[in-house]
């Protein structure tokens, strides 16, 4: 499972999801990629159910690139635990996902099974994903 080596801080506040994404809203490294169309939170249990759909899919036949790493820290408080008392003791890592991100990435297979293992690891996301096809910039060669 992914998590950070070290963070700033042990209980960081959980923040708001505001906006499209900025960065990394494009297929970078391989043809096709799987885009979020919602904001929503990706636990490390999700990105790795994905990659693991993804691989059993390309059956070790392309590469596959994770775009996002889960950097902020949630806590929880125990069951049947009465208010106050200070905030909950570290549960799980996220990765703060906007509208527009694009998560995984797939190179070097067919077209159409690349399309197929990232709509089924969709089916893992709690938020609608679409397919997105690498565009030509620069002129560059596709293969």
């Amino acid at each position: 499972m992914l998590i950070p080596k070290k963070s700033k801080f042990r209980k960081p506040h959980k923040g708001k999801i505001r906006g499209k994404a900025q960065k990394g809203n494009y297929v970078a490294f391989g043809e096709f990629g799987l885009q979020a169309s919602g904001s929503f939170w990706m636990t490390n249990q999700q990105i790795e159910s994905c990659r693991v759909t993804i691989n059993r899919k390309l059956k070790r036949g392309g590469k596959l690139w994770i775009r996002i790493f889960p950097q902020l820290q949630i806590t929880k408080k125990p069951a049947e635990t009465r208010m106050g008392k200070g905030k909950g003791s570290p549960d799980s890592w996220v990765a703060v996902i906007k509208p527009g991100r694009v998560i995984f990435e797939v190179g070097g297979v067919e077209p159409q099974v690349a399309k197929e293992a990232l709509r089924m690891a969709a089916y893992k996301l709690p938020v609608k994903a679409r397919v997105v096809e690498r565009k030509n910039v620069g002129g560059e060669k596709i293969k």
